[in-house]
């Protein structure tokens, strides 16, 4: 697809969300209903949960109706950050220079307190199957897509970025808890209040733990990266694909899971050469099975492996992501990239120039969520727009 086709794209989806202040609905923030949290369900486990999934899976918005307002969410300023890092990366200007940082002061000031170092969580109560995270809840997902985002920022901008980067280190090897450790394995827990065996989460933790210390120049963060990243690989399953996580329950294989996996792989690699040798075979038989498996040939994102619906805003931006992130390790994932990106431009995305969250077989849900499906589009259109 033509380059100005995505730059376009890019800019358009950015103006509509500056001009929303980086605020919006998420399809995880129904526990932040005022109605709700006035009822005593907000502490049955079960309601929390049937609540959050109507919410995740309505078509019809009905936020406003119950009292939710818009927030701002720690992960989308992430990756809003590291949109507009790329963009700076491309387009070296003293206007495209300040929403950098903007974005990276905005992000900062999210970073909660009482940790042993810098961490992010979610603006609204999470109810999953495994525990529940109330609003504020320092998670490593946020904090690891922060730490991705000040770590560029102290390689392109300013070495004070990378100072605060290297403090979550210190959240993630003191408040995060460590599961399956043995000499030379390690799995890290998505929340200090859980005990889960989340692959893509761990592996986050792992990346921050390596790109910091790669950074840094320290080797002892370089060595608890390579024993998260050993826990993960060692548990692909023969035919290249990861589960979500190591419990039963969490057998399923998803699009977007897998990318975050194939992405922290790959930034591990780079942080770490000497890991080269140990990872890079899961790595690559994790992206064959990802080709074949998640994408159609016309571009088409699969959610699921085995279902072609539903289409999914998240998984393009996570796709765009992995498949840059790729380009210098294995041949063909641009033209890979620009035919998602053209697939998803034509088929997903509103006059406004925002993205739709899911496209099922009978109906196209057209909420315009800023974390899942703007932040995941702004950040995979930059970095697919920066190498083109």
């Amino acid at each position: 697809m033509p380059e100005s086709d995505v730059e376009q794209a890019s800019a358009q989806l950015l103006d509509w969300c500056r001009a929303r202040n980086f605020e919006g609905f998420d399809p995880f923030d129904g526990l932040n209903s005022r109605f709700f949290q006035a009822t005593p369900f907000k502490n049955s486990r079960t309601a929390r949960l049937i609540w959050t999934q109507f919410f995740k899976r309505s078509p019809i918005n009905f936020r406003s109706l119950v009292r939710v307002a818009p927030g701002r969410n720690a992960k989308a300023v992430a990756l809003f950050a590291l949109a507009a890092l790329a963009n700076f990366q491309k387009h070296e200007s003293a206007e495209t220079e300040a929403e950098a940082r903007d974005l990276l002061d905005m992000l900062t000031d999210m970073s909660l307190k009482g940790f042993k170092g810098a961490a992010w969580g979610y603006n609204f109560d999470w109810q999953g199957r495994a525990f529940f995270a109330p609003q504020g809840t320092p998670t490593i997902v946020p904090t690891a897509f922060a730490a991705r985002a000040l770590v560029e920022a102290g390689r392109t901008l300013d070495l004070q970025y990378l100072l605060m980067a290297r403090t979550i280190c210190d959240f993630i090897l003191n408040d995060l808890n460590r599961s399956d450790e043995s000499g030379d394995e390690v799995c890290f827990s998505y929340s200090p209040l859980d005990q889960t065996r989340v692959f893509n989460a761990s592996l986050l933790a792992a990346e921050t733990l390596a790109t910091v210390g790669g950074a840094v120049n320290d080797p002892g963060l370089s060595e608890w990266a390579m024993r998260a990243a050993r826990y993960v690989v060692r548990r692909q399953d023969h035919d290249g694909s990861w589960a979500y996580g190591a419990d039963t329950y969490q057998s399923w294989a998803d699009n977007f899971h897998t990318a975050f996996i194939l992405t922290s792989l790959s930034r591990i690699i780079d942080a770490n050469a000497d890991g080269r040798e140990e990872l890079e075979p899961a790595l690559v038989r994790g992206y064959e099975f990802w080709r074949e498996r998640f994408f159609l040939t016309n571009g088409w994102p699969k959610y699921f492996p085995d279902r072609l619906y539903p289409a999914d805003a998240h998984s393009v931006g996570a796709s765009l992501v992995a498949l840059v992130e790729l380009r210098g390790r294995i041949s063909g994932t641009i033209p890979l990239a620009k035919q998602i990106a053209s697939w998803a431009i034509a088929n997903m995305r509103s006059g406004d120039g925002y993205f739709y969250y899911q496209r099922h077989r009978f109906y196209m849900n057209r909420i315009p969520y800023m974390r899942w499906s703007q932040a995941w589009m702004a950040y995979g259109l930059a970095r697919l727009s920066q190498v083109s």
